[in-house]
């Protein structure tokens, strides 16, 4: 029988003057050890200021960072290529440190099989950025102030 599958994504959360100090990692550890997803792979990708890209493996990093990547490290590693990579430093601006991630959505993996058992296709899958949203919250609660 086939592996029931969760949806995929494919994040890259960048990190402006390459402080990438690892405080995202518990967060991470959480979502990991909750069953929430599955990492995949996961790349950490610094661009200094001349533009020039490194790809660092976790034993390459800071110590404290690389013992906390080390439990994060994704079951398929190297799925997210060099090319893959450096594509995504292309649009990341100079002097800043990038993590790429590969998970899976293990929350959504029942329902996605049954998605997929009843033949049915996602004609729309968007992510609403943060921003967006609170800023919509505001514009509702202040129009509810002035009535």
């Amino acid at each position: 029988m086939a592996q029931i599958l969760g949806p995929v994504e494919y994040l890259i959360v960048d990190f402006p003057g390459n402080e990438f100090s690892g405080e995202i990692i518990p967060a991470l550890n959480d979502l990991v050890d909750s069953e929430t997803i599955r990492i995949i792979d996961l790349s950490i990708i610094s661009k200094d200021a001349e533009g020039n890209v490194t790809i660092f493996e976790a034993s390459e990093l800071a110590s404290e960072v690389a013992d906390a990547l080390v439990k994060l490290e994704g079951e398929h590693d190297e799925l997210l290529s060099e090319a893959d990579l450096l594509m995504a430093a292309e649009e990341m601006p100079n002097n800043s440190t990038a993590a790429a991630l590969l998970f899976e959505n293990l929350w959504a993996a029942r329902f996605a099989q049954a998605v997929r058992n009843a033949n049915g296709e996602v004609l729309m899958n968007v992510r609403i950025p943060n921003e967006t949203v609170l800023a919509v919250r505001q514009s509702i609660i202040d129009a509810a102030k002035s009535s």
